[in-house]
């Protein structure tokens, strides 16, 4: 017991012996400043400098940008940022997919590839469709009954007339030299229309232009979407006026007449004109002299 008190009392002296720490002049040994210390008070202070620099640290850490520069650390923001990017990189995949589905299928058309007997603009759709075979269309009696009332509602109504017959009135692209008519036996799905160089090409109806390009073949071309699923499409421009999405009203300048791609020996408009996806004769709705 007596040598375990010893020892406590040694190591009590050593930490509390007084130490003085001196700065002097080295070349004038005049003193500066001086400290009075001991080794309690060394590791006291030591151990406080410690812990506040930790604290400091944690503190920056936690509540300052500095923490997105340390190695493996990742804050809420950018994990957010992160998925919503996912999720639009996948939305702009699909709208890409979607997009290069369809210019394929205008490429098809550009070029005649489809067969007269399969020109479907829905054909991308084809597996989806029903057998008329396999649904019944038996009407109901609730249905006869209402056809009986609307028949004779409309047997001796002086304002009905037949609609069925009544063309469509569209504006003609320009005013020319018709050189080759509609052939689709021979894949000419179009008529060929002589006009001087850069005279103005129309649109022949309002719509939306869904293809404004060039192509090799057939130098610029442009194709607008009509209503009552009229497509018009003009090719071997000289120049485009529109781009694609723009809306175009009836009479618009959108191209101008040219000689351009491969499949041309002069300045003219290659003029198509596609109803339902199938292929009509413009000359059936529009006067060219």
């Amino acid at each position: 017991m007596a040598k375990d008190k010893k020892k406590r009392k040694e190591i009590k002296q050593k930490l509390l012996h007084k130490y003085r720490l001196v700065i002097l002049n080295e070349s004038t040994f005049e003193e500066k400043i001086s400290f009075k210390l001991s080794r309690l008070n060394v590791f006291v202070t030591g151990t406080l400098f410690i812990i506040a620099l930790i604290g400091i640290t944690t503190l920056i850490i936690a509540f300052t940008p500095l923490r997105e520069y340390i190695p493996g650390y990742s804050s809420t923001r950018l994990k957010r940022q992160a998925t919503e990017l996912t999720y639009k990189t996948d939305s702009l995949v699909t709208v890409l997919n979607y997009t290069n589905r369809y210019l394929d299928n205008v490429r098809l058309v550009l070029r005649g590839d489809i067969e007269n007997n399969e020109m479907n603009r829905d054909s991308l759709f084809e597996k989806y469709k029903l057998d008329p075979s396999t649904v019944d269309l038996t009407p109901i009696r609730e249905d006869l009954l209402l056809r009986e009332e609307v028949e004779l509602e409309d047997k001796y109504n002086l304002f009905e007339r037949n609609i069925e017959n009544v063309g469509t009135l569209l504006f003609a692209p320009l005013t020319g030299n018709v050189s080759q008519d509609f052939d689709p036996n021979n894949k000419h799905y179009a008529v060929d229309v002589v006009a001087p160089k850069d005279t103005p090409v129309k649109s022949i109806a309002d719509g939306t232009v869904l293809f404004s390009e060039w192509t090799a073949e057939t130098g610029y071309v442009i194709i607008v979407k009509h209503q009552d699923d009229l497509t018009s499409v003009y090719k071997h421009n000289g120049s485009l006026s529109k781009a694609q999405g723009d809306l175009v009203r009836a009479g618009e300048v959108i191209a101008s007449i040219g000689n351009t791609g491969e499949l041309t020996t002069g300045p003219h408009l290659h003029f198509e004109l596609w109803k339902k996806g199938k292929p009509v004769n413009p000359l059936n709705y529009i006067d060219f002299n």
